[in-house]
């Protein structure tokens, strides 16, 4: 299963999964809470000003909730592959898992 999760507004996310056709769930954090418990609520600088934000960060988890692999400071271009690589060597599914991360792929790297 693949999620986008942000401090954006609900709105937000559904103008943006509308305009990029997603086809999986992004989820709304406006209170910042998931960000903050996975640590990637994080002071930025830009531009020599320093503000808070999200560091774009990729955990895969297992069925049981245990986080397998941390990709910290994502670069989209690339990003998928460097995913489904990790995923092909770590899932016995058959290719089910594996098939809907190739499909999604460059849509799940564009959050």
């Amino acid at each position: 299963m693949i999620w986008g999760v942000s401090p954006d507004s609900v709105k937000s996310h559904q103008n943006f999964s509308q305009k990029n056709s997603l086809s999986f769930t992004l989820l709304s954090d406006e209170n910042k809470e998931v960000v903050q418990l996975y640590g990637v609520w994080k002071e930025k600088s830009m531009y020599g000003r320093k503000q808070m934000g999200v560091e774009r960060t990729t955990f895969v988890i297992d069925k049981e909730r245990m986080s397998q692999k941390i990709f910290p400071k994502v670069k989209v271009p690339q990003h998928p592959e460097a995913v489904l690589d990790f995923v092909k060597s770590w899932t016995n599914t058959g290719g089910t898992a594996i098939e809907q991360v190739e499909q999604q792929s460059l849509r799940f790297a564009v959050i």
